[in-house]
Parts: C-alpha cells; sequence; structure tokens
C-alpha cells in the first residue's frame, strides 16, 4: 500500500476498486472472497476478539469488507456498509443530531431525503432550513448554534446541479460542524469528496458502486470517529447489508472505474446529441457549456458523469411518450447500472413534492432523466430518436 502519511491508501481508483481495503494476499487463499453467510461466529469471551460476533453490528467479513473498500476509494479512515442508501442517509442524519438540533441542507435534494428531512426529523425534534446554495452567503445565513451539520448532493438528483462545496465546507471546518454529502451521483470516480472538505460522504451502492441493478446497499464513509456514530445506530435500528449482498457489491466496485469511464463518455456525447434536437426544450448535463454550474463543475469533478436529463416537448404526455417509445433503454426506478434507464422524477423521486415547488427546483413535467449504461452509443441514439418521433 501506497501511503501519504495519513494512512490512506494512495493506489489508482481502478487497483482500489479490485484490492482496496483487502488484506495482502496468501498462497492458497481464494482470489474471490467467499461469501460468510452467517449471522453469528464463535466467540464472546473475555478477551477473544469481538470484530465479528454478530452481522447485525455490520461485522460479518463481507460486510466489514466492502465497508473498508468503498473508504479505501475515498481516501477516508473508515467505511460502514448498510441496507440501503437510506439507511445510510437516515442513519447518518440521526447519529449527528438530537432533539433540539438544527441542519443547514441543500434544498436541491433527492426527493425521499427531502421528505426524511421535512417529516422524520422534526418528529423528533430536529428542525431543517433548506437553502438555495447557489446563492451568496445562504449557509452561513441559514447557520444557528444548535446547528449540527451541513448537507449537500453534488451532482443534484435529478437536474445535475453542482454547487460549490468551498463555501459550507469552509463554514463547517470554521465551526467545528461536519459536512455531508451525497455523491451517489458522481461516485468516488468522478468527485473526491475528501478533497473537497467533506467529513461523511454517503452513497447509495444501489447505484453506480454496485453496478448491476441487483442489489439494495449503502455505504457511509469518514473520520472515524463519526462513522463510529453511525455503526452504534446500525446495531440499534438494524438495516445492516447481506453478506452476500456485500459480496455483489465487492463484486460491482471491481469494475467501477471502468464503467464510469464509459458513461461517463457516453452521456457526454448523447448530451450534446440531445442539445441539438429540435423535440428536446433543454439538457441537463455538466458538461455542456450552457450548464448553470459548468464552469464549477470543470473545478470539482473529474469527470462529468454517466446522468443527463432532458425536458422534451409536450410536457408531462410527451415526457410519457418519449418513454413508452423506448425499446434499448427501459422505464426504471433507479440509476447506475449497466442498463440505460430513464425515469420521469415528477411520477417517481419527486412525486412527493408539489407541481409549483418542482418547478422552482428546475424539474418540470416534461423533465425525464437518464442513466446511461454500457450500450453503444450509436444504437442508444437509435433508439431516443425514434422515440422523439412519437412525441
Amino acid at each position: 500500500m501506497k501511503d501519504d502519511g495519513s494512512g490512506r491508501d494512495e493506489r489508482d481508483l481502478h487497483t482500489l476498486g479490485i484490492h482496496g481495503g483487502a488484506e495482502p494476499p496468501r498462497w492458497g487463499a481464494p482470489v474471490v472472497p467467499p461469501i460468510v453467510q452467517s449471522s453469528a461466529f464463535y466467540g464472546g469471551m473475555a478477551g477473544d476478539d469481538v470484530t465479528t460476533l454478530y452481522s447485525r453490528y455490520g461485522k460479518n467479513p463481507n460486510q466489514a469488507r466492502v465497508g473498508a473498500k468503498v473508504a479505501s476509494l475515498e481516501g477516508m479512515e473508515a467505511g460502514l456498509a448498510l441496507g440501503s442508501g437510506m439507511a445510510a442517509i437516515a442513519l447518518t442524519s440521526l447519529a449527528l443530531t438530537r432533539s433540539g438540533d438544527h441542519v443547514v441542507a441543500s434544498r436541491y435534494l433527492y426527493g425521499v431525503t427531502r421528505g426524511f428531512m421535512e417529516i422524520e426529523l422534526p418528529r423528533r425534534g430536529v428542525e431543517v432550513t433548506f437553502i438555495d446554495p447557489a446563492r451568496e452567503n445562504a449557509w452561513r445565513e441559514a447557520l444557528r448554534p444548535s446547528t449540527r451539520f451541513l448537507y449537500l448532493e453534488i451532482p443534484t438528483n435529478p437536474t445535475l446541479r453542482v454547487f460549490d462545496p468551498g463555501p459550507p465546507a469552509r463554514l463547517a471546518r470554521e465551526k467545528g460542524l461536519p459536512l455531508v454529502a451525497d455523491a451517489t451521483f458522481a461516485s468516488p470516480v468522478n468527485f473526491r469528496a475528501r478533497e473537497h472538505g467533506v467529513d461523511l460522504v454517503i452513497h447509495s451502492a444501489t447505484k453506480y458502486l454496485g453496478g448491476h441493478t441487483d442489489l439494495l446497499a449503502g455505504v457511509v464513509c469518514g473520520r472515524e470517529e463519526l462513522v463510529a456514530r453511525v455503526a452504534r445506530l446500525l446495531s440499534l435500528y438494524g438495516p445492516v447489508l447481506d453478506p452476500h449482498a456485500a459480496w455483489l457489491l465487492d463484486r460491482g466496485l471491481r469494475t467501477l472505474g471502468a464503467r464510469m469511464e464509459r458513461q461517463n463518455a457516453s452521456a457526454e456525447a448523447l448530451a450534446r446529441w440531445f442539445q441539438d434536437h429540435p423535440r428536446v426544450e433543454e439538457v441537463h448535463y455538466p458538461a455542456l457549456e450552457s450548464h448553470p454550474d459548468h464552469e464549477v463543475a470543470r473545478r470539482v469533478l473529474q469527470g462529468f458523469g454517466g446522468m443527463l436529463a432532458v425536458v422534451v416537448q409536450g410536457s408531462a404526455e410527451g415526457a410519457e411518450r418519449f418513454c413508452r417509445g423506448l425499446r434499448l433503454a427501459v422505464p426504471a426506478p433507479t440509476l447506475g447500472g449497466v442498463e440505460t434507464m430513464v425515469v420521469v422524477p415528477r411520477l417517481s423521486s419527486h412525486a412527493g413534492i408539489g407541481a409549483e415547488e418542482r418547478e422552482a427546483l428546475g424539474i418540470p413535467d416534461g423533465l425525464v432523466r437518464i442513466s446511461v449504461g454500457l450500450e453503444g452509443v450509436e444504437d442508444l441514439r437509435s433508439d431516443f430518436q425514434a422515440a422523439l418521433d412519437r412525441i
């Protein structure tokens, strides 16, 4: 392991996706780690090694290994694997707050995250202020003595906004608060969270980290003390990652770098094609010079990602005709897999938000989010053209 003096593994991301967080190989060991499908482990007496006594604590070897691997990809001290991305978001939020506390969050959030912060945190006595991160001093103006953490997505779901993490990172450091970021859309390949001052980075590992649309998982990585606080709640609430799902996630991470490179390139090619199409009113993709955060994205992202969004003619009806006209890409309420998938946010991720608020967030009824997979770009272009012809 190459070390920069901090204990972090400084090897290439492609290398870390395969070897990160693993013990040194030994003669006769399996190249692919086995699935340890056991809920409990012998031991528990005084002086015993207690690291793998019970899988509900998240310390099954498969769970621990994949958490350590994502931490190595992020350059973070520790990582914890959970049963879903929302489990990671919920437990992190609860671990950092108690009744009477306050959170400052970007208003540009995944709809279910927004619902959790609007409904569940207040039920526990925690107030959340949603701010527009594009407005200067918005983070500082929302701060209170009771604020316990700052929260943002980068890029955002589904409009691919890329807000500068610098202002909240500097404020968090000044006030001694954690900055928490959901970087699911970016993955560790496209956004180096630690380098931009993020203390805890969250992923819905169901998406790019797993990459094959065959598992549910979440991961939180960061400073060891903060991750330990989340782990304590994991043992109480119980949203653990099944060992087989942890093994599948480890399998997905082995190809993360290669998949993201192709998805980055394909998404940009398609975004530029959509931009010139007469039946597409608007294209959201950070690589485009027309994107409102293009310059920020160039500075903070290592790649522009495999996600894009288009606003098609015909509003809600046009979006439905477009999606139903696809034959290669498929409508499905997820993203980040090897298959190209589309979704209409007003019917899925942001269905719980009123039409007026959706419009204010840049999510009109005609917006379609596209998760670009590994198919040939020309095949996808032909499929999208045929679907646009149906509008």
